[in-house]
């Protein structure tokens, strides 16, 4: 391909306007001609799959790893400590602070006997808490890992709200009185119970009734053993990673713990080690995901502040590596952006948690590994999706989104993804789950109206993007500079023989990000006929969007009062309904901008605009 194909064929001569106006962009305009000139640089390596971070397991004496080689072996943890002295009844050795503040609303409608969970209200008195009960996945997440623990308690003082704590937890002993059984019983679940149990005890055994807090102690206890048995058995790795903390923190915070302290700190570091690459990016590639591992980790990081015990240096390492990562994909408003399923969490929420990790950092530019790009210019964000999809193996929500592209200023999202697949269950219906994962979906080039990467049930993800090569450059031309970000993937190549390429050019001042898609012949020989293709922007929340009479501009109204223009230049535009689900869960109504056609098999470039007026 000639080296003039690789910049954006925009002509886009700025019109002099009277004094006081402001600079407009002549829409109709379609005369090539080259931006900036680029200055060599060396191409980012090509993503082909996450790299695994290796730990090896705590540094321990010998003594301690006879310990736990025993305990492993299913000798009981009070024979190894105090084999001749009689059994000590369950209870708590410390009391735990908790890290991760919850959600006052949902806190609240407990308080009125309703759980809310992603925007969906349903009565605890009507709730079934059984084995054999079909709850939807974020009701399934919620109820049995009693992560609404932590939102009661930041509803009220704990006097005022121990009796609803007591109550819902009454009801899921009663229904669940055998492990191994149902929903409750996966790894992952169990695994955040423990510790939730563990973090919010004094709400749960602070009441009055001392039978329901034998029966507490005594679940808890019989959960960390069914852990212990179990945690290999998990659904996930992050399943797995969740077990083991459990573990680790039952050994922490029960009496004769220190085998199974021992057997689940060893177990906790190889289990990160497989869940997160190189840079600190889980291997799901989700920023849900990563924000749970996160979550987890605050959370057995406040155990052991509790028991005045330092944590293994590999798991404050692993911390540390966590939290740049899940920073890289913030927007200028310090929310998150819609990426693998995940829905647009609110900034409050990203700096509690940030802040509960007691880690501070900065974001990272480029996420080689985790495969996410961030180009920040002036009041402006760029996130790119510049790797291939997860692995089935690895996927929870997994998304067809490579290439896709999110872009914000100041506190206004102007392009988006759909996102909030993981939500699904709640407001958003579960029939719409797989299409939220589609590449539709997302703001970037659909050929032939499939998915750059199969997209099957159960979050899982097939064929597709094997490869994506990325090479990103500050470019500049007279006083003017940018920042060029190109990348291309061959999710489409086995079918259609074309390759798709795209380059983003984001101007230093953020007010102008120019782009081109375009189609590569793949194979030696091009393939005849002309094939489908659709280019989808899915605009922000509130902007309100008007075609020019060219139908090849669009004008774009921003709820903070700024306009923006966006040009096509190799075809016209048309608007169309979209959704844009939020951080919590709830679906709100967009708008899409669309450029489709009919394209030869031989290849194609597309160029657009986006300027701020």
């Amino acid at each position: 391909m000639s080296e003039s194909l690789l910049q954006p064929r925009l002509a886009l001569e700025e019109e002099r306007l009277g004094e006081g106006e402001a600079m407009a962009i002549p829409l109709d305009s379609d005369a090539p001609e080259p931006l900036i000139e680029t200055k060599p640089s060396e191409l980012v390596e090509p993503g082909r799959a996450l790299a695994l971070s290796d730990f090896a397991a705590p540094d321990t004496t010998a003594g301690e790893r006879l310990i736990r080689l025993a305990y492993r072996l299913g000798i009981p943890g009070p024979t190894l400590v105090a084999p001749f002295r009689k059994r000590a009844s369950p209870r708590l050795l410390a009391t735990v602070e908790n890290p991760l503040r919850g959600d006052r609303v949902a806190g609240m409608a407990l308080r009125a006997g309703h759980f809310l969970i992603c925007g969906v209200k349903a009565p605890v008195a009507q709730m079934d808490f059984s084995p054999v009960a079909r709850l939807t996945p974020p009701f399934e997440r919620v109820v049995h890992s009693f992560a609404w623990l932590a939102d009661l308690e930041a509803s009220a003082p704990r006097q005022q709200i121990t009796q609803t704590a007591e109550r819902v937890l009454a009801a899921w002993l009663e229904a669940n009185p055998h492990p191994g059984r149902g929903a409750a019983w996966k790894v992952g679940h169990a695994g955040h119970r423990v510790l939730n149990w563990l973090v919010h005890a004094p709400l749960l055994l602070a009441g009055n009734d001392r039978q329901l807090r034998n029966r507490t102690l005594r679940a808890l206890a019989e959960t960390a053993r069914w852990l212990d048995r179990n945690v290999g058995k998990a659904e996930d790795r992050l399943a797995e990673v969740a077990g083991w903390c459990g573990i680790v923190a039952a050994g922490l915070l029960l009496p004769e713990g220190k085998p199974r302290r021992l057997f689940g700190e060893a177990g906790l570091v190889r289990a990160l080690g497989e869940l997160v690459g190189d840079d600190g990016g889980v291997l799901s590639r989700s920023p849900l995901d990563q924000m749970e591992a996160i979550e987890l980790l605050a959370q057995l990081g406040a155990c052991y502040r509790a028991t005045r015990r330092d944590p293994p240096e590999a798991v404050d390492t692993m911390l540390k590596m966590l939290v740049p990562p899940l920073l890289t994909l913030l927007h200028a408003d310090g929310g998150l952006g819609s990426w693998q399923g995940s829905g647009a969490v609110s900034a409050e929420r990203i700096a509690a948690l940030v802040t509960a990790s007691g880690v501070r950092t900065r974001p990272l530019r480029d996420a080689r590994q985790w495969g996410y790009q961030r180009i920040t210019a002036g009041r402006s964000v760029l996130l790119c999706d510049a790797a291939p999809p997860p692995l089935a193996r690895h996927a929870r929500h997994g998304c067809a989104s490579t290439l896709a592209f999110e872009f914000s200023h100041g506190d206004q999202r102007l392009i988006v993804n759909c996102g909030g697949a993981a939500f699904a269950g709640g407001q958003v219906p579960l029939r719409i789950e797989q299409g939220l994962r589609a590449t539709a979906a997302h703001s970037t080039l659909v050929l032939g109206d499939a998915n750059s990467t199969a997209v099957l049930i159960n979050g899982k993800l097939g064929n597709g993007v094997g490869e994506v090569e990325v090479d990103r450059r500050l470019v500049e031309s007279g006083k003017a500079t940018a920042t060029r970000l190109e990348a291309s993937h061959d999710g489409y190549g086995p079918r259609f023989g074309l390759l798709h390429r795209r380059i983003l050019i984001l101007r230093d001042d953020g007010t102008e990000l120019r782009g081109e898609d375009l189609l590569v012949p793949s194979g030696r020989r091009a393939k005849r006929g002309k094939v489908p293709y659709a280019i989808r922007f899915h605009l922000g929340l509130g902007i309100a969007a008007s075609l020019t009479d060219s139908k090849r501009g669009v004008h774009l109204a921003l709820p903070d009062g700024s306009y923006w223009q966006f040009l096509s230049v190799s075809g016209e535009v048309a608007i169309d309904e979209s959704l844009w689900v939020d951080g919590d869960g709830r679906p709100q109504p967009v708008q899409q901008l669309v450029i489709e056609g009919m394209e030869s098999r031989g290849g194609g470039s597309f160029s657009w605009l986006l300027k701020k007026l």
